[in-house]
């Protein structure tokens, strides 16, 4: 069944900026800012993301999801968007020099994301993402995910925990790397406020970045 639910958002805040990709993180604290805006099976989801202590602009992702198919086992959606990466973020895989002034680097991307509903509690699924560099950065980024998502039964209560683990190969520009990474989320339903952790492992890469990533959040959303 499709949720038509109009308008929903979250703000998230990090002790380490993690990318969509994880392999690529800010280093520093972050602020998210993600919006929701559906309707039937189409949405617009934007994500603002800044350095926390000094507001510097990280990224901005400006998504348009479409649901292809939805059952009670089986999803298909699709996705396009544009972005804006500041220059001197390391979510550039080749490195830019931090700097006062801030330029923009301009993407287009695209993705499609089956999944697999096994109980009402857990799915697996595949994820694919081509990013394409519009304005200077790496020209051709490929993303491709086999995930896990599962809910635990309740603890303290009404405390659920929900791990979502990924297997993924990055390639960019020739280059290429296999991790894995995992996210793990405590919920409680009808309460907003979330805490989360992410931890990605390099399993075997000749991309320029660090070997382990990890971070922890707390998100607020409405």
């Amino acid at each position: 069944m499709l949720r038509q639910k109009g308008l929903t958002g979250a703000i998230a805040v990090t002790n380490n900026g993690v990318s969509l990709i994880p392999t690529f993180t800010l280093g520093k604290p972050a602020v998210f800012f993600d919006v929701a805006m559906r309707k039937n099976r189409l949405s617009f989801e934007p994500q603002l993301t800044f350095a926390l202590k000094d507001a510097k602009p990280w990224y901005f992702i400006f998504w348009v999801r479409y649901k292809l198919l939805e059952t009670k086992k089986f999803r298909l959606g699709t996705g396009l968007h544009p972005s804006v990466v500041f220059v001197n973020s390391p979510l550039l895989p080749t490195g830019t020099p931090a700097t006062d002034n801030l330029t923009a680097v301009r993407y287009f991307a695209g993705e499609l994301a089956p999944v697999y509903r096994i109980t009402s509690k857990v799915s697996v699924g595949m994820y694919y993402l081509y990013s394409h560099g519009l304005s200077g950065g790496s020209k051709n980024t490929h993303f491709v995910s086999l995930t896990g998502n599962g809910l635990t039964n309740p603890f303290f209560g009404s405390v659920y925990m929900r791990v979502a683990p990924q297997l993924y190969l990055v390639t960019i520009d020739g280059r290429q790397g296999y991790y894995a990474t995992a996210t793990f989320t405590l919920t409680k339903p009808s309460f907003p406020i979330a805490f989360s952790s992410i931890i990605n492992q390099k399993i075997q890469s000749d991309i320029p970045s660090d070997d382990f990533v990890w971070n922890v959040s707390l998100a607020y959303s409405y």
